[in-house]
């Protein structure tokens, strides 16, 4: 098992697994969107970063991060966008592995805060997430414009 950062090699799996993921959250994108992602991911100079978890040399699953300034801290804080791993993939430490990953990066950023979000009744990642923070009592607004 290994973790790493995403290539362009990996377009056709992580495209894969980005679809196993919106339909494990029941959602829709246009293609369009999917593209833009994939293209922001091996581009460089992009904000968005992603970091590929493999077993056997065969990726099974993701985490996606950028990091942005905060009224909060001094440094920026770094938001864990999407985390995803296959269904056969979860329940063996890879999901543990990916947040240490991040954390590890971060700290090596000088980042202040590592944070993400999760469905209220995601209850097998909110198993692994309570054991990194407890939850914080903040209810998320999101407006789409």
């Amino acid at each position: 098992m290994g973790v790493r950062d995403i290539s362009t090699r990996d377009e056709a799996v992580w495209r894969d697994l980005w679809g196993q993921y919106l339909a494990f959250y029941e959602v829709t994108l246009a293609p369009d969107i999917t593209d833009q992602i994939w293209a922001r991911l091996i581009d460089p100079a992009a904000l968005l970063r992603g970091r590929v978890a493999e077993v056997d040399g065969v990726l099974v699953g993701f985490a996606l991060h950028h990091t942005h300034l905060s009224t909060w801290a001094a440094t920026p804080d770094c938001y864990l966008e999407d985390l995803f791993l296959t269904e056969a993939a979860r329940g063996h430490g890879l999901g543990r592995a990916l947040l240490d990953d991040l954390i590890a990066i971060c700290r090596a950023n000088g980042n202040a805060r590592l944070y993400w979000h999760t469905d209220e009744g995601n209850t097998r990642a909110r198993a692994l997430y309570d054991s990194y923070a407890p939850y914080d009592g903040h209810v998320r607004y999101r407006l789409k414009l």
